[in-house]
C-alpha cells in the first residue's frame, strides 16, 4: 500500500474567508476613518511599513494570505483606529433619542390608523424581488461593464432582463458575468427567483415578528440569526457581526468592534418589512428600523434603515407620489448627516440632468474615489436619484436603479419595493418582470423555502394588522 506523506506546512492550503480577515480589515477602516474626519495617518504609515496592503478593491478577501506577524499587527491597528474621534460624531449620532432630537421634522404620530392591503403588499414583494433578479449578474461590474453588456443586447435604458442573446464573445469576455448568480439571473434562464441575501432578510424580519411582535430586542434579532441565519449567508458588515456574537460581544457592540463595514449597505436592505408593517406611520418604521440595524450598523448605516423604512411606510399608507415618500424618509434622518447630504445630491442631481446616464456619471464622480461600491452613501444617493428620475414609474425605477452600478442587487430591490408599493397591486407590474419568477423564491431561511409572493404577501399582513 502507498502512504502518502503528509503535505509540508509550505504548501498547506489556505482557508481565505470573505470580509474577516483582520489584514483585510484594516485598509476599509482606514478608508473609513478618511471618510469621517479622524487623522489616522500615523497609523496607515505603520500599516504599510510593515508590509501591509489596502484593502481589496471589490472582492471579500485578498492574496495570499498575511504572515502572522502581520495579522497580529492589523488587530492592534484596528483596536488603536477604534480610539480615534470623529469631527462629524455630534452630526452623525448612533442612539434613537440622539437621532430624534436631531431630527427637526420627527414625523409625529399618525392621525388615523392606516391599513395596507395584501394586493399592495404582494406587489411590494414581487417588485422587491425582481429589482433584485434584475442586479444580480452584474453585481460587482463597473458601470462600463454594465453599458456595454447592456447596449449591445439592445437593452438601453434598461428595460427587461439582462441576456447573452446578441452580445458578442469577446465583450462577455471583457466583462464577465457575476459568476454565482448568471446562471440563474440571465432572461434565459431565470426559473423563479434565486436565493439573495437581499431577500433573506426580509424574511428573517417577518420570522422576527411572528416570534415576538413589534416589542422585539435588538437581542431577539441576534438570537434568532443565530439560529437561523447560516453564516455563510451573511457578507459584510451582518459577518462581522455574526461572528462578534460568537465571540460573546454584545449588541450594539457587535456593530462596533473591529467592523469597518458599519455604514456600508446591509442594514438597509434588511428595513423592507419594518416599513411594510407600519403603513402610514413613518416614525414607528424608523423606530423598529433602528432597532433591527444596530446589531451590526452605526450612524449613517443605521439612517439607510430608518430612511427607507419611513418611506415604506408612507407608500404603505397610501402615499401615491414617490417624491413624498422621499421627504418622508429624509425627516428621520439627521438633516447634518452624510446620508442626507447623499439623498439630497441624488434628488437634486436627477431633476437638474435630463438624461439618466448624466445623473449616474456625476455621482460616481462624487463617490467613486473615496467610497466602496457598498458602502451606503453612494448607493444612497444613487437610490433617491433613480426613485426620483423616475417617477413612480415602475420599469423605470428598477431600470434606474441597477444601470447606476455599485450594489446593483441590493439598489434594484429597494427601488423595485417601492415602486411595486406605489403600483398598488401585483397585476399593475408589467407581467415580463413577474411571471419568470413563478410565484416562488429559494431560500436557506427556515420554512420559507420555495414560498409564493402571494402567500408572504398575507403573512406579512397579518403582521401589519396587529397591535
Amino acid at each position: 500500500m502507498n502512504v502518502r506523506p503528509p503535505r509540508a506546512q509550505s504548501e498547506a492550503p489556505h482557508l481565505r474567508l470573505t470580509w474577516v480577515q483582520p489584514e483585510d480589515l484594516v485598509g476599509h477602516e482606514l478608508r473609513q476613518a478618511a471618510q469621517d474626519g479622524r487623522d489616522a495617518r500615523e497609523i496607515e504609515e505603520r500599516w504599510y511599513a510593515a508590509g501591509g496592503a489596502p484593502a481589496p478593491d471589490r472582492a471579500g478577501a485578498s492574496e495570499p494570505p498575511a504572515s502572522p506577524r502581520l495579522r497580529e499587527l492589523a488587530g492592534h491597528l484596528l483596536d488603536e483606529l477604534a480610539l480615534l474621534d470623529s469631527p462629524l460624531a455630534a452630526d452623525e449620532p448612533t442612539g434613537l433619542a440622539e437621532i430624534m432630537a436631531a431630527c427637526p421634522h420627527w414625523p409625529g404620530p399618525p392621525e388615523a390608523a392606516a391599513t395596507v392591503g395584501r394586493d399592495r403588499l404582494h406587489a411590494a414583494w414581487l417588485g422587491r424581488a425582481a429589482g433584485c433578479l434584475l442586479g444580480k449578474p452584474v453585481e460587482k461590474l463597473p458601470l462600463t461593464g454594465i453599458r456595454a453588456l447592456a447596449r449591445a443586447a439592445g437593452n438601453w435604458p434598461l428595460a427587461t432582463w439582462f441576456t447573452e442573446h446578441g452580445v458578442a464573445p469577446e465583450l462577455l469576455a471583457a466583462h464577465p458575468w457575476n459568476r454565482r448568480s448568471a446562471p440563474t439571473s440571465l432572461a434565459e434562464n431565470i426559473d423563479g427567483m434565486p436565493e439573495d441575501d437581499d431577500l433573506n432578510h426580509p424574511l428573517l424580519t417577518l420570522l422576527l415578528l411572528q416570534r415576538h411582535g413589534r416589542a422585539f430586542t435588538t437581542a431577539d434579532l441576534a438570537r434568532l440569526w443565530l439560529d437561523e441565519l447560516p453564516a455563510g449567508r451573511t457578507f459584510t458588515a451582518e459577518r462581522i457581526a455574526y461572528g462578534n456574537l460568537l465571540a460573546g460581544v454584545e449588541p450594539p457592540e457587535t456593530a462596533r468592534f473591529r467592523n469597518p463595514f458599519r455604514e456600508w449597505i446591509g442594514a438597509q436592505i434588511r428595513a423592507d418589512v419594518h416599513g411594510w408593517t407600519h403603513p402610514g406611520d413613518p416614525a414607528g418604521a424608523a423606530a423598529q428600523a433602528h432597532r433591527d440595524a444596530v446589531l451590526t450598523h452605526t450612524a449613517n448605516g443605521v439612517y439607510g434603515a430608518m430612511f427607507t423604512a419611513a418611506a415604506l411606510a408612507v407608500a404603505a399608507g397610501g402615499e401615491s407620489d414617490v417624491h413624498g415618500c422621499l421627504a418622508a424618509g429624509l425627516r428621520v434622518v439627521p438633516p447634518h448627516s452624510r446620508y442626507a447630504r447623499a439623498v439630497r445630491i441624488g434628488i437634486e442631481t436627477a431633476r437638474t440632468e435630463g438624461e439618466f446616464d448624466a445623473v449616474v456619471d456625476r455621482l460616481h464622480a462624487a463617490y467613486d474615489s473615496t467610497h466602496h461600491w457598498v458602502h451606503v452613501l453612494p448607493n444612497a444617493a444613487l437610490l433617491a436619484a433613480a426613485l426620483t428620475h423616475a417617477d413612480g414609474n415602475f420599469t423605470r425605477s428598477i431600470g434606474c436603479a441597477v444601470s447606476g452600478g455599485w450594489d446593483t442587487d441590493s439598489n434594484g430591490a429597494t427601488a423595485g419595493s417601492l415602486a411595486g408599493l406605489l403600483a398598488g397591486t401585483p397585476t399593475a407590474l408589467p407581467d415580463h418582470w413577474t411571471a419568470p419568477l413563478k410565484n416562488r423564491l429559494a431560500t436557506s431561511v427556515p420554512g420559507f423555502d420555495r414560498t409564493g409572493f402571494d402567500t408572504l404577501a398575507a403573512l406579512t399582513h397579518q403582521e401589519a394588522l396587529r397591535p
